[in-house]
């Protein structure tokens, strides 16, 4: 692994001698929009290994994606590489559907430690809930984003991210979501703790979600990309592409259902993906991903 083939991978040609919030920041946008998160290996008949040198290969030589397991951990390789202080943390992912986070923890994140301060690095989430830049972990303070105001609510020790949605204008919305999900205001993403986390721990979760017939992340293949001005999605044969702040603190957001042969140059020209497998695409559960 060599940290100077990762930055080749991402396009990142800044400097990295110091290891400060700027350096930090600027990779991390880089990381988000070269970085696929995506699911693709479930629905190609690939596993999905909880193994650093596995994940650089793939991310990096093989110029695929990955999951917050794969995408976090990859991070949290090349931080501590250039002498920042990580820790990795674990957290249980809202669902709206169910008004409520699971058990069990389900997404892996980061904390670094830089002069006095704690920050959250997350390039694991995807889709419109997705920071594009590391988060002060302060609570109960908006930090606006090109995405949307985040900001941290922390009650007892528990820790909760939330979103302040724009409205949408959605150029056809009869292939849209749900209208309760359109009008929400304020999305709950997830809660987690500061107790600091070993990727063992991440091992049964890693397995389960890739396997259990109910999981999110069986029943809908997956493939989200950040851009220069917002993001793009392929969820099973459909293709969201939003467009932040279009006009009078409005999202536009385009949608598209794909023919199968559309598939594979789809995401090889937006997500710039060739997979070595053939996708079968899925989008059985009614989960909301926006």
């Amino acid at each position: 692994m060599d940290i100077k083939e990762y930055f080749a991978r991402i396009s990142y040609r800044g400097s990295h001698n110091k290891p400060d919030l700027a350096t930090m920041s600027d990779i991390f946008q880089h990381h988000i929009q070269a970085v696929p998160f995506e699911n693709l290996s479930i629905h190609c008949g690939e596993s999905i290994e909880l193994n650093l040198e596995a994940t650089y290969n793939k991310i990096v030589r093989k110029k695929r994606g990955g999951w917050c397991m794969e995408n976090n951990y990859l991070l949290s390789w090349v931080l501590k590489t250039l002498g920042y202080d990580v820790t990795l943390l674990g957290a249980r992912v809202y669902v709206i559907e169910l008004d409520a986070y699971p058990d069990e923890m389900d997404h892996l994140l980061l904390r670094v430690e830089l002069d006095g301060k704690s920050y959250i690095v997350d390039g694991g989430f995807g889709m419109a809930y997705q920071p594009w830049q590391p988060m002060e972990l302060i609570s109960g303070t908006d930090q606006p984003q090109t995405p949307g105001v985040f900001r941290f609510q922390e009650e007892t020790g528990t820790w909760y991210l939330e979103k302040v949605k724009r409205k949408q204008w959605v150029l056809n919305p009869s292939t849209s979501a749900s209208q309760n999900v359109e009008n929400e205001i304020c999305r709950r993403v997830y809660l987690f703790t500061l107790q600091p986390r070993d990727i063992e721990e991440f091992r049964g979760c890693n397995a389960h979600l890739q396997t259990a017939p109910d999981s999110l992340f069986v029943t809908k293949s997956i493939c989200s990309l950040q851009t220069a001005d917002g993001v793009r999605a392929l969820v099973g044969w459909k293709l969201t592409e939003i467009k932040y702040n279009y006009r009078d603190n409005m999202d536009l957001v385009e949608i598209r259902i794909l023919a199968d042969e559309e598939i594979e140059k789809t995401l090889r020209e937006k997500f710039n993906i060739t997979l070595d497998k053939k996708l079968v695409p899925v989008n059985m559960s009614r989960f909301s991903l926006f």
